[in-house]
């Protein structure tokens, strides 16, 4: 399964992948930010992650951004089940942060998932990460009040976290996602139409 969007392609990731994803992810300061990525990251963990069979309706990938020489990777992004629902997870590559490609491959799955008929998606956030916070807000999600102690392989400690959700089972237009109002909110394409 691959997603293109404005900027990014995401696909699935290949052996031939894990040199170059063993250099981006093995930096402490991503890794902390997520649950089950060990720290030190090791090439035989970038090799198991890779090989690891993939799920369609739970699907990863890594975020690459095609450019004149070539193809590059600058994260990863995927659907897992986490304590019975549908999670959301990313990782951006921390040279690349502040340019917006978190929310925009996050705003891909979210559509990919919509169409593979996903209804709710949750995600959160260690209470140190604010900014991936702001990225899934950006996206759609909203608090939801869930404040818990996540283990953090990276770190070998229990974190707060904040959980978000969003609702997907709601009609959209695929060609124009998660538009924003002046509150930060999405509208329904009701409203939208009818305006």
């Amino acid at each position: 399964m691959f997603v293109r969007s404005e900027r990014l392609f995401l696909r699935p990731g290949w052996p031939e992948d894990q040199d170059e994803l063993l250099g981006l992810i093995a930096d402490e300061s991503v890794v902390r930010n997520l649950t089950r990525a060990p720290w030190p990251y090791t090439g035989e963990d970038a090799r198991r992650f890779l090989d690891a069979p993939q799920d369609m309706m739970l699907p990863r990938f890594l975020i690459t951004q095609p450019g004149a020489h070539g193809t590059r990777i600058i994260g990863c992004i995927g659907l897992s089940v986490l304590e019975g629902q549908t999670n959301l997870g990313y990782w951006i590559a921390r040279d690349q942060w502040g340019q917006g490609f978190a929310s925009e491959a996050v705003r891909a799955v979210l559509s990919l998932a919509r169409a593979i008929g996903h209804k709710r998606i949750v995600a959160s956030h260690f209470a140190d990460n604010p900014a991936s916070g702001r990225v899934l807000e950006k996206n759609g999600f909203r608090p939801t009040g869930l404040v818990t102690e996540r283990f953090s392989e990276g770190r070998g400690a229990s974190c707060l976290s904040h959980e978000y959700a969003v609702d997907l089972d709601s009609p959209v237009n695929c060609d124009d996602d998660f538009p924003k109002t002046r509150l930060g909110g999405t509208q329904n394409l009701a409203s939208r139409r009818a305006a």
